[in-house]
């Protein structure tokens, strides 16, 4: 009885040492982590990776080849559908056709939706090759379908214009 009446000596607990180690690896995978993510490049990095040793526009061989890659629009295969956000989102069929003689291991096309006044409503760069397409050989042909969203319902989406923004030739 007189062991029940005596007052415990309680023991002050420290911190939880365990808990002290997950803090500090819970840290260091995050900071890992973060570390990893700051290494992987960027889009824009690896389309100028890509598009490297490219002719833009405004160089003589862009102007001189461009007259050669024939763009055409599938009107029968292009589409348009109403997204949940009440926008539209058409999907633009084409056909590229490389009238040259080089083999295009590098291509960028602007796709653009234009009014009845031949003003822009919505553009958008893509790479086609390599992206799509290896490369495009001398007198071949490809089926493209590029994605454009964002058009309101009210829109003139009267034409789409194709041009071609970047040529990288095969080595």
């Amino acid at each position: 009885m007189v062991e029940f009446l005596q007052e415990e000596k309680k023991e002050k607990k420290g911190i939880n040492k365990g808990l002290i180690i997950g803090i500090l690896v819970g840290i260091l995978l995050i900071g890992g982590l973060i570390g990893l993510i700051s290494l992987v490049p960027s889009s824009e990095e690896i389309k100028q990776e890509e598009l490297k040793g490219a002719f833009l526009d405004g160089t003589p061989e862009f102007e001189a080849y461009t007259n050669e890659i024939i763009i055409t629009t599938n009107t029968d295969k292009t589409t348009q559908a109403q997204t949940g956000l009440g926008t539209i989102l058409m999907n633009i069929a084409g056909k590229i056709r490389n009238k040259g003689d080089k083999t295009l291991d590098g291509l960028e096309v602007s796709v653009g939706v234009i009014d009845r006044q031949n003003k822009m409503i919505k553009e958008k760069k893509v790479m086609i090759i390599p992206k799509i397409q290896g490369t495009l050989q001398p007198n071949e042909t490809i089926d493209v379908m590029v994605n454009i969203s964002g058009f309101d319902p009210g829109d003139d989406r009267a034409n789409v214009r194709w041009k071609v923004t970047a040529i990288r030739f095969a080595e």
